[in-house]
């Protein structure tokens, strides 16, 4: 059995930035039959920007994220006013570059870790210049 979803039921009139939202939430396991159409709107905007004046969109360059559910291509939506804390992914400036990693605080100091075993741990050194220059709040995967 198929979910069909006519396209004519969506409220093409909705407002920039609102996407129509389906009024059930769609099983990922086993099909079953929903509503034939979408009753309600979502802004995009407010859904996953909670502060329009810290927050940004970055493109991911790179694997070192993946098995995190980071990919390269994917945009994060990265908050600059978030406190990082430790296992928070970050945008970080080390040395003058930017990398995304996950941020560990250890008795040692801070490492930036990537999440992809094959890419070693960055222990920042004493003398290093470590920026964190935002926080990811959101992963936007694309398939």
């Amino acid at each position: 059995m198929s979910l069909a979803l006519d396209p004519r039921m969506i409220d093409a009139g909705a407002a920039p930035g609102h996407i129509p939202v389906a009024p059930v939430a769609v099983p990922a396991g086993y099909p079953s039959p929903s509503q034939d159409y979408f009753s309600s709107e979502l802004d995009l905007n407010e859904y996953l920007i909670k502060d329009k004046t810290s927050t940004y969109i970055v493109r991911v360059a790179g694997d070192s994220m993946e098995p995190g559910g980071i990919s390269d291509g994917d945009e994060l939506i990265v908050n600059r006013a978030l406190e990082p804390k430790d296992g928070s992914v970050v945008v970080a400036v080390l040395d003058g570059e930017l990398t995304i990693k996950r941020l560990r605080i250890t008795r040692a100091g801070v490492v930036l870790e990537a999440d992809n075993p094959s890419y070693p741990p960055i222990r920042v050194r004493e003398l290093s210049d470590l920026r964190i220059w935002g926080v990811a709040i959101r992963c936007l995967h694309y398939v």
